[in-house]
């Protein structure tokens, strides 16, 4: 399986890309792990806020196959302790799916499209992070999860 993040606008804030860049290289020893920026989109000055959902929800849909299996992060999507989360992995792992992806929308969250697309949705927390600081937390969490199955000491409980 591999796993991919998606993610609107790039990082714009070094120490944190520096932080992403090696949680994503420690992942890439256990799983096959790709991190795919979209561009923020132009003239977002003259959108609506569903405008600009949707215009998202196209560019994110053209990133994703029909044999993908689609998880979005969103506010109202199933919080999972980090054990929980490994063992979500383990059993897509050990459904024979070839692609799991992870999208992380725009500052509205997604269109109506993209939701009908998913397969599910994952909440990081009650609170509210920025979007810079859930592509971090994405990655750890991944990695975190693939060192539990792993048994490796990193997490502790």
């Amino acid at each position: 399986m591999k796993i991919k993040l998606i993610s609107i606008g790039k990082t714009e804030d070094k120490n944190l890309k520096q932080l992403i860049d090696g949680y994503q290289k420690r992942l890439r020893h256990y799983i096959k792990f790709e991190f795919e920026i979209i561009p923020d989109i132009k003239n977002v000055k003259n959108l609506s806020e569903n405008q600009q959902k949707e215009r998202e929800g196209e560019l994110i849909l053209k990133k994703i196959t029909s044999k993908d299996q689609l998880i979005l992060l969103d506010e109202k999507g199933y919080e999972f302790r980090s054990i929980e989360f490994s063992r979500f992995l383990q059993k897509k792992m050990n459904s024979g799916i070839k692609q799991l992806v992870f999208v992380i929308g725009g500052p509205y969250g997604f269109s109506e499209t993209v939701y009908q697309k998913a397969q599910g949705k994952i909440s990081l927390s009650k609170m509210t992070f920025s979007h810079q600081m859930i592509r971090l937390f994405m990655v750890e969490q991944l990695y975190r999860a693939f060192t539990i199955l792993k048994h490796e000491p990193y997490h502790h409980e």
